[in-house]
């Protein structure tokens, strides 16, 4: 049996801020901001996989650094719950296919956002590991990097600043009504 105030060394791994509130713990509300390490108990983690959606965020979404805290809460879990960026870095730059397809296969949800992320902002230019993220996630990698392109393209065309002289139509955006009212 563990201890409950047992330290335990958590991380969310995911791209986005995770937070809950533990009702059994004087309604306890923990966040967590993206990659952000903390230190809470045992008992905590417990309480929190006791309620609604809280086995959801362990499973997915925090890492736990503590072997027999994994084994008392998770049991067994697939390698990839514990891969760190670097880990996921490696296996999308320079891990096989099969690797890749495995990781996309037995990842947490938190991984799996994390690959999406880093497959833009790397980008990932390998195509077989694009459309394998396409066919499991339904993410489009080459899209994605399409549109964020598009988007900077857009910002780059210059804008007029000034009024150009001895021009007689006014350029306007606003709408100007054609026909006459009727009275």
């Amino acid at each position: 049996m563990i201890d409950k105030n047992k330290i335990v060394v958590v991380q969310n791994r995911g791209q986005g801020r995770v937070g809950y509130n533990i009702p059994d713990l004087g309604n306890l509300q923990r966040d967590f901001q993206p990659n952000e390490t903390k230190e809470i108990t045992y008992e905590e983690l417990f309480k929190l996989s006791q309620v609604p959606g809280g086995m959801y965020i362990i499973e997915n979404y925090l890492i736990i650094k503590d072997e027999e805290v994994i084994n008392s809460l998770l049991g067994e879990v697939e390698p990839e719950y514990n891969y760190t960026d670097e880990d996921v870095k490696r296996i999308m730059i320079e891990g096989t296919l099969d690797e890749f397809e495995d990781c996309l296969n037995f990842a947490p949800t938190g991984v799996i956002e994390l690959i999406k992320t880093l497959a833009v902002s790397l980008p990932l230019n390998d195509i077989n590991k694009r459309e394998l993220i396409l066919k499991k996630t339904g993410f489009s990698v080459t899209n994605a990097i399409k549109n964020i392109e598009e988007e900077e393209v857009e910002d780059t065309k210059p804008k007029r600043k000034a009024a150009i002289p001895n021009r007689k139509t006014v350029v306007s955006d606003t709408p100007v009504r054609k026909a006459v009212k009727p009275e």
